[in-house]
């Protein structure tokens, strides 16, 4: 079974500060290729989803066109992601 393809986004950012990591609204990673440059942090509030994906199953609290989203861990700067 081939792993499908899967994209995380900034989608939004909350907070008054930066995200320590740098990423900013916009940054896309495709989690096989980039994992080394998404923030540890968020990697690790994302990897159940990611792992629920990856083998076929659908994430709790999806949209209906399959997307969801998720925040980084963070709580002066929290991003908002997307799958």
């Amino acid at each position: 079974m081939k792993k499908p393809s899967i994209r995380l986004t900034v989608v939004d950012k909350l907070g008054p500060c930066a995200c320590h990591h740098g990423h900013r609204i916009g940054d896309a990673f495709e989690f096989e290729k980039d994992r080394g440059r998404l923030c540890p942090m968020a990697m690790h509030v994302a990897f159940p989803y990611v792992d629920i994906l990856r083998y076929g199953g659908t994430p709790p609290c999806s949209k209906k066109d399959g997307r969801m989203t998720f925040s980084g861990p963070g709580t002066d700067g929290l991003n908002l992601f997307e799958i």
